[in-house]
């Protein structure tokens, strides 16, 4: 078996690279998105969307065509879904505004999921609570 080459070595490590750049770019971009769709979420009249929607994640999908961002609201399950349906429905206000404020080259296309995540650590809180688990003494 043969020793490899600085040249060999270097393949390698450019290869890695290539790899790891592009994820990186990408999570950058996703946490990117977060932030703006914060930002965007306090700018829209839609009486659908809850004033206490928040966005649990972005999911920036490799080529940054599509993105699917997690919206959760504390008032439960019902009022997120018909959160989801107002976003749907200022899609296009939303992809504009993200395409201006990031300076993309396109704008990825956007799908909203309503996720209780909010709803249920609110839960697991009363429920410490009511056992007396809780920080206070």
């Amino acid at each position: 078996m043969r020793r490899p080459r600085a040249a060999d070595l270097r393949l390698i490590c450019d290869r890695s690279e290539r790899i790891t750049m592009p994820n990186f770019k990408n999570s950058r971009m996703a946490e990117d998105i977060k932030r703006e769709m914060t930002a965007i979420l306090r700018e829209l009249k839609d009486p659908r969307i809850d004033k206490m929607l928040t966005i649990v994640r972005t999911d920036l999908s490799g080529d940054m065509s599509s993105c699917k961002i997690y919206v959760s609201s504390f008032e439960g399950m019902e009022k997120t879904k018909e959160s989801v349906k107002g976003l749907k429905s200022a899609e296009g206000f939303i992809r504009r505004e993200l395409f201006h404020r990031l300076k993309m080259r396109k704008s990825p296309e956007l799908t909203f999921v309503a996720d209780n995540s909010i709803e249920r650590s609110a839960e697991i809180s009363r429920k410490l609570g009511e056992l007396g688990v809780g920080g206070e003494d």
